[in-house]
């Protein structure tokens, strides 16, 4: 099989190019603007990658989607900072860039497995998310946090139609809260414009504080980045096409904690670590407001928790990692990388 990823560097891009490389006889075709995250996956002769630029090769995109059997585009801008920052950019690139690469499958007959987001479930007040059943609720215009939910519930619409209807063979996969080693640079972090658990793992590191936004009373469901793969594998495996034209929740319901719980116990590992252990001081836990963390155009999510009795019936999948452990391990590797970088 050969597979196409776009944004391939990326946080799920790198893993799953890993994955690929070392579990099958699959050939991985690349693309990113970057190849810091790739390390030993460059050297292997069933990967081929481009840097470029989603915007730019269309060309190459077009004959790459053409050449191979699934189509992966992971390439998104999916920070809340950015969502409010720069609504615009992530409209161009997360809805316009991704709609040209479903076009392209539609027209060449590709497989397209495509990572929507536990975001477009929004607002719902459900106590669990389920894939089939869920309203998707988004707040006002005026709060720009939703034009990232909005334009993946779209792409997931407009995919789904053309599934429907026999012009593409698509799974749509949503992960709720992936973490685990290289989740986020440390450039983006000092930026803050890095996702919550890489945030808090940089202002640990550089003594920075621990802003809770409202108080940290927001819940998540920590997903472990090698489970999370697990379950990709399978859909891409798709025994007896168990997968075609399903929509699939990839979480763990029961790494449900709280962002002041998140920050207590990174904290605490980050007090245990061999390097930190003697440190003299440690970074305090703050309470800040939304609108001074991100702007007047945020607006929040209390609950994100989804129901994973889809994947576990059609992938024979669960998830294992439970969130200490997730936590340890995306700490100690981001500590590993970038321990001379952080002054």
């Amino acid at each position: 099989m050969k597979v196409l990823i776009f944004g391939v560097n990326g946080f799920i891009g790198h893993h799953l190019t890993k994955r690929i490389l070392n579990t099958t006889d699959w050939s991985v075709y690349g693309m990113d603007l970057g190849f810091d995250r790739l390390g030993k996956s460059l050297d292997n002769p069933r990967f081929h990658f481009l840097e470029g630029d989603i915007s730019i090769n269309k060309e190459w995109i077009e004959y790459h989607i053409k050449k191979c059997d699934v189509i992966i585009p992971l390439v998104a801008i999916a920070t809340p900072k950015q969502y409010v920052e720069d609504p615009i950019g992530v409209f161009n690139l997360d809805f316009e860039m991704n709609l040209n690469v479903v076009k392209h499958c539609v027209k060449y007959h590709k497989r397209i497995v495509f990572p929507s987001t536990s975001e477009v479930y929004g607002a719902s007040a459900e106590p669990e998310f389920k894939e089939d059943e869920t309203f998707l609720v988004l707040g006002p215009i005026q709060k720009e946090r939703w034009i990232y939910s909005c334009c993946k519930q779209l792409l997931d619409r407009v995919i789904y139609a053309h599934g429907t209807r026999g012009d593409l063979d698509f799974t749509l996969f949503r992960p709720f809260n992936w973490i685990g080693p290289r989740l986020d640079s440390l450039d983006a972090a000092k930026e803050g414009s890095s996702r919550v658990v890489t945030q808090f793992i940089a202002e640990l590191l550089m003594k920075h504080p621990i802003s809770l936004v409202d108080g940290g009373r927001q819940k998540r469901c920590f997903t472990y980045v090698d489970d999370g793969i697990d379950a990709l594998m399978k859909i891409l495996e798709n025994k007896d096409n168990c997968c075609k034209n399903e929509i699939i929740n990839i979480g763990n319901p029961d790494n449900e904690y709280s962002i002041k719980e998140l920050a207590s116990i990174l904290k605490s590992l980050f007090m245990e670590h061999p390097d930190h252990k003697d440190d003299k001081e440690f970074s305090e836990i703050i309470e800040v407001s939304a609108d001074d963390y991100y702007g007047k155009g945020y607006q929040d999510i209390y609950t994100r928790k989804p129901s994973i009795e889809k994947a576990c019936r059609l992938l024979n999948w669960e998830p294992v990692t439970g969130l200490e452990e997730s936590l340890k391990m995306t700490l100690y590797s981001f500590l590993e990388e970038n321990e001379t970088a952080h002054s």
